[in-house]
């Protein structure tokens, strides 16, 4: 990831990566508005788990499918192909699915692009300082942190602790009095 500092777009785009971590239709709306704002002549490229391609992706597009690098072995010639390719930057859908979740962050880290993340409306903005406070509005939303769900999620974390507590007090209890009967009713 580059450019966390740097506010703004980077100019010059040559190559686009796409890394399709979300439903498809994401990609289909996104894909034109990023040709309108980046023009027809920039290289983009797909990073996905789905076959075939999206339909909106043009016909000279590299599509890497990450079934076709297994291992560990097989992840780090990904990154080694990816980066070799000096993508400027790498678009990471995140639209609250967990599709390929390890693969985009771990994509976003090895890879030298500056990083942008689209929503599931197809929208997106820039991993960098001058959008921290949307990212951490983002987060919260992606964890629950936001809205009407916000108490109750704060109040499970809350309980969490007594619960597992009482869970672990149960068990003992439970596999105890069956020691203890074992123990007592052998010898009886």
């Amino acid at each position: 990831m580059r450019y966390v500092l740097r506010n703004g777009e980077p100019g010059g785009l040559t190559r686009v990566l796409l890394i399709e971590s979300g439903a498809r239709a994401i990609l289909n709306k996104t894909i034109p508005l990023l040709r309108q704002r980046w023009g027809e002549a920039v290289q983009l490229d797909l990073v996905t788990c789905y076959g075939g391609a999206p339909e909106t992706l043009p016909d000279n597009a590299e599509i890497f499918r990450v079934n076709a690098y297994p291992g560990k072995d097989g992840r780090k010639r990904l990154y080694r192909e990816l980066a070799a390719r000096r993508y400027a930057v790498a678009g990471l859908i995140c639209s609250g699915e967990s599709i390929m979740t390890k693969w985009k962050w771990s994509i976003a880290l090895r890879v030298p692009a500056k990083v942008f993340a689209i929503n599931e409306n197809g929208d997106y903005f820039w991993l960098d300082r001058a959008h921290v406070s949307t990212i951490f509005q983002f987060a919260r939303v992606r964890s629950g942190l936001a809205g009407a769900g916000a108490v109750r999620t704060i109040g499970r974390l809350l309980l969490f602790p007594f619960t597992l507590a009482f869970l672990i007090l149960y068990a003992t209890i439970v596999h105890g009095r069956r020691k203890w009967r074992q123990i007592f009713h052998t010898h009886s």
